[in-house]
């Protein structure tokens, strides 16, 4: 079995150490001559009318590559030392800091996993990145559906068994990309899953941007790379007190596809910028420092939290909130249904009337994700808010679509590979017109950001239908028109 819970990097290595931090610190305390980019030359040049308002010492931070502060895209000195740091954290081999997010890091996955023509299979929840890393590579994608969980009108996870039969379809798959845990905090069976890939000589990537804060609780599922997964890629900033935008990538070599591990550190020069952000990257640096000093108290902090809304909200007539194994119970996934209340109606009713912002709503339910961060404070606000809409809300009937939820449509046509697609040429259409068409573009309600229809797939009827309802509700969709609207598709001749 692959689950440790226990340090298994280099032991040796004292975490209770900030290179970049320590590094950029002394920079700025050497009252530089400033001849170099970023232009506002440290602390000086920020607008007075953003430094009146918040300061203007953490602008010292926002420098660049210079003898002392090191280079991403080769590190040698500070930055070299803050990955090692990383690495040894987090029991990987190697890590790496991510300035464009997790979506350079999903990208760089799939390009290093697959080469053009080969087979790569894809969980059909993934984020739109893995699509934009198919675009690049030229892999062809095997897709593997996840569970729906129909009570909650969610996806959930990926099993063991749909890995199974999706090697029995194309065997000759050089990696599986999933998602664990989902938006949701769903996580699937890495361990059984990672088994099934390394028995196929087949790497296990994983889209862990919401889990890099698993590995610090035992009441946490176990993260991806302690379950077997070869490469993950973890969105520091969602929950563990990184800035915006900042992400990692580990990698843990178990022995499959080494070549195209060894290709990964290349491939992150393509999709990352060579201006990257020193505020991310000290973000990163001082992360992993507080994992490593108090992770275990601020994921105690956090599920505390987490529990005791859970438990309150569960006790409100009309409500009810997520709770199954295998899950990430920082999140709190709530619905409302019963009362007649869909998520986006809840959403909106407790961010206009009780200024409650939840990360996401959805046909079914709202997104609540708590963190070390959340106070007591901030529980009771969403449970008093609850409260107060199921009391408002009491007695009336409940409104559901016929089968209960919005139903997720099953697996499209692959006419063409999605950069065969995206490369072809294309035609515009009304979207009424679409059905039946072969989309030249994706379209991705967002949040979550999941690709309902991929460039190069066959738009069903049932398809068209899902897409349909979020358009006449108005929802917010990735790859609508420049208004929003989605009148307009791209899509291939015939």
């Amino acid at each position: 079995m692959y689950r440790e819970r226990e340090w298994v990097g280099e032991k040796s290595m004292n975490q209770n150490r900030t290179p970049l931090f320590d590094t950029v610190t002394d920079l700025i305390g050497t009252n530089p001559a400033y001849f170099k980019v970023p232009g506002h030359r440290l602390d000086r040049g920020i607008s007075a009318r953003w430094t009146d308002l918040v300061g203007t010492g953490i602008f010292a931070y926002d420098v660049t590559e210079t003898p002392l502060t090191d280079d991403l895209h080769r590190p040698e000195g500070a930055i070299s030392e803050a990955q090692r740091l990383l690495s040894a954290l987090y029991g990987a081999d190697q890590s790496f800091f991510l300035v464009n997010g997790s979506t350079c890091g999903n990208e760089a996955m799939i390009l290093s996993a697959a080469l053009e023509g080969e087979k790569i299979m894809v969980a059909r929840n993934a984020h739109k990145s893995a699509m934009a890393g198919l675009i690049l590579s030229g892999a062809e994608p095997v897709y593997v559906m996840p569970e729906v969980l129909g009570q909650w009108g969610i996806q959930g996870e990926i099993t063991a068994a749909a890995v199974r039969e999706g090697f029995e379809r194309a065997p000759g798959c050089k990696a599986l990309f999933l998602v664990s845990p989902s938006y949701y905090g769903i996580c699937s069976d890495l361990e059984a899953i990672a088994d099934i890939c390394h028995a196929h000589d087949a790497l296990l990537l994983v889209d862990e941007a919401h889990g890099g804060h698993v590995y610090f609780h035992d009441r946490l599922p176990t993260g991806a790379l302690w379950a077997g997964a070869d490469v993950c890629v973890q969105s520091m900033h969602k929950v563990t007190g990184a800035l915006t935008q900042s992400a990692v990538l580990h990698i843990r070599n178990h022995g499959a596809g080494e070549a195209a591990l060894r290709r990964i550190g290349q491939n992150l020069q393509l999709v990352q910028s060579t201006s990257p952000s020193y505020l991310l990257m000290v973000s990163l640096d001082c992360a992993r420092y507080e994992l490593a000093m108090n992770g275990t108290k601020m994921m105690e902090r956090a599920l505390r939290l987490a529990e005791y809304a859970r438990k309150r909200i569960q006790g409100i007539a009309g409500f009810r909130c997520m709770e199954r194994e295998r899950t990430d119970s920082t999140r709190l996934v709530i619905s409302a249904r019963d009362i007649g209340l869909t998520g986006y109606a809840l959403e909106q009713t407790l961010f206009e009337q009780y200024a409650v912002h939840m990360e996401l709503a959805d046909d079914e339910n709202v997104l609540a994700i708590v963190t070390y961060a959340n106070e007591m404070e901030d529980m009771d606000r969403l449970v008093r808010a609850c409260e107060e809409i199921g009391a408002r809300y009491a007695g009336q009937e409940a409104v559901r679509r016929a089968d209960g939820h919005l139903c997720f449509p099953g697996l499209p046509q692959q006419v063409m590979t999605p950069r065969s697609a995206y490369f072809a040429q294309t035609k515009t259409v009304r979207w009424q017109e679409a059905a039946g068409a072969i989309a030249g573009q994706m379209i991705a309600p967002y949040p979550p950001g999941i690709p309902v229809i991929y460039p190069g797939e066959r738009i069903s009827r049932e398809v068209w239908e899902y897409i349909e309802q979020f358009r006449l509700d108005k929802r917010h969709m990735h790859g609508a028109d420049a208004n929003g609207r989605l009148e307009w598709i791209k899509i291939l001749p015939t």
